[in-house]
């Protein structure tokens, strides 16, 4: 059981909070500027060209660590209705120039939870030929980075991982130190900050590029504001219904992601079969289920001696557990992660908003919700979900945060249903956190869909496989 210390476990914590954009999480960005900046004195630091078209925002600075991007912020209300008093700043980085030629590229992290400001230098090392001719902004979605929500608990139990399992009381205390606040965390109301901002910047359109969970939310904006939308990128694709949050289809595809992996290795047995026979003898499916997540994150073809997960489930099934075991602790244990780097609590409170739960949406009362999400769980066919036993879909972290969140607010739909710009997709054949079957079910009701499917590439396409990378750069610079 000496498989991981704390630091290597904290380690992979991080390494799992910045898989929404595939690199090692960065510091986190001051959450105040110094005292008696000025627009003018930024303006010498960062660049007069810089601060071109930002008039709508404020407190313009140089980015802590950037000194050639402007920081700024975006005053937001808490609650567009105005009956709970309260504005947010959010804040928000912007990269290049306002007369650049093929205008802006607002490119949104996911989680929800992650922030975008301190990943403007990765997106930047990772798609410079488009940002040759696009200026990037990247912005702290609400309740994320310098305004990021804290639950103490919570963040403690479960980092930024959607699988662990909170305890109940961990999740109640994080809604109850909310309060009415909790409702207004929806990507609806995010998505209004971004028109907020759109129009902050004095753009007319602009191209949006969104990852994991940042698909959904610029998927939302796209079906709200669709003439704001020039092009649109969704890099590993999370179902715009806000279905799938059992993760049905992730618990089948590790079937095909492991024999994936056993064939090029030549591992010389079955590791799908291993795993069945391990998680229903030890009742450990969703500790090893989140291992299989995270390390499709971070070694997707599965061949990172580090951590060996083929010969451990195969020795595991053979009656040796202690290196699976292992494993699983090691990858389950507390986080250290900061709520600036992830937040957990804003991580719930849009996930509680936004699915599409077996019990129906956010405002239905707790006391029924067990009962149909057992209903549920009995509906799906064994084989959707093996080698994991259908259970496991209801007992891991997704719908077990959700069940004891307090009634609230739910997400308000978009008003269209159809994405009609061009949208590139992109998927890894590896991944189990947005499995490739999503992408193809929104590219098939996509008119104008170009779908990119990247062999032996996990989550995260653009920001962890050139490939990735180049399919993205081809897109937005046709």
């Amino acid at each position: 059981m000496t498989l991981f210390s704390r630091s290597c476990t904290a380690l992979v914590a991080v390494l799992a909070a910045a898989a929404c954009v595939g690199s090692t999480a960065p510091p986190a960005a001051s959450a105040a500027r110094p005292a008696g900046a000025s627009a003018s004195a930024s303006a010498t630091a960062a660049g007069a060209a810089g601060l071109a078209g930002l008039g709508g925002l404020t407190g313009h600075r140089p980015c802590p660590g950037q000194s050639d991007v402007v920081c700024a912020d975006l005053t937001v209300p808490l609650d567009r209705s105005g009956s709970v008093p309260g504005t947010l700043a959010l804040q928000v980085a912007v990269s290049g120039r306002a007369d650049a030629p093929r205008g802006t590229l607002l490119f949104l992290t996911g989680g929800p939870g992650q922030p975008g400001v301190p990943f403007v230098p990765r997106i930047r090392s990772r798609l410079p030929g488009a940002l040759a001719e696009y200026r990037l902004v990247m912005i702290d979605q609400r309740g994320t980075g310098t305004s990021a929500l804290h639950c103490p608990a919570l963040q403690k139990e479960v980092g930024s991982s959607d699988t662990v399992v909170p305890t109940a009381g961990a999740v109640t205390a994080c809604a109850e130190s909310l309060g009415e606040r909790r409702n207004f965390y929806t990507t609806s109301d995010t998505v209004a900050d971004l028109e907020d901002l759109r129009r902050a910047l004095g753009v007319p359109s602009w191209t949006v590029d969104g990852v994991s969970y940042g698909t959904f939310t610029a998927g939302h904006y796209a079906l709200t504001h669709p003439r704001r939308v020039r092009r649109l990128v969704l890099d590993s694709v999370v179902p715009l219904d806000g279905s799938s949050l059992l993760y049905e289809d992730s618990l089948g595809h590790s079937a095909r992601v492991l024999r994936a992996a056993c064939r090029e290795q030549r591992c010389g047995f079955d590791p799908a079969w291993d795993l069945a026979r391990v998680v229903r003898r030890d009742g450990n499916a969703v500790g090893v289920f989140n291992l299989l997540v995270i390390a499709s994150i971070i070694d997707p073809q599965l061949k990172d001696p580090r951590f060996g997960i083929l010969d451990a489930l195969h020795a595991s099934a053979g009656g040796d557990r202690t290196r699976l075991d292992a494993l699983v602790a090691g990858f389950s244990a507390p986080s250290d992660e900061a709520p600036a780097e992830f937040s957990s609590g804003l991580h719930a409170a849009t996930l509680c908003a936004d699915g599409a739960w077996p019990w129906g949406d956010a405002s239905v009362p707790v006391a029924g919700r067990q009962r149909a999400l057992e209903r549920a769980v009995r509906r799906i066919e064994p084989a959707a979900t093996w080698p994991f036993p259908r259970e496991t879909a209801g007992e891991q972290g997704m719908p077990q945060t959700c069940l004891p969140w307090p009634a609230s607010r739910p997400n308000r739909a978009a008003p269209g249903r159809t994405l009609t710009m061009p949208v590139l997709m992109l998927a890894g054949d590896r991944d189990l956190s947005t499995p490739v079957r999503w992408a193809r079910e929104l590219a098939a009701v996509t008119p104008r869909a170009e779908l990119v499917v990247l062999p032996g590439v996990g989550h995260s396409t653009q920001s962890r496989s050139d490939e990735g990378a180049r399919a993205a750069e081809r897109f937005l610079l046709r």
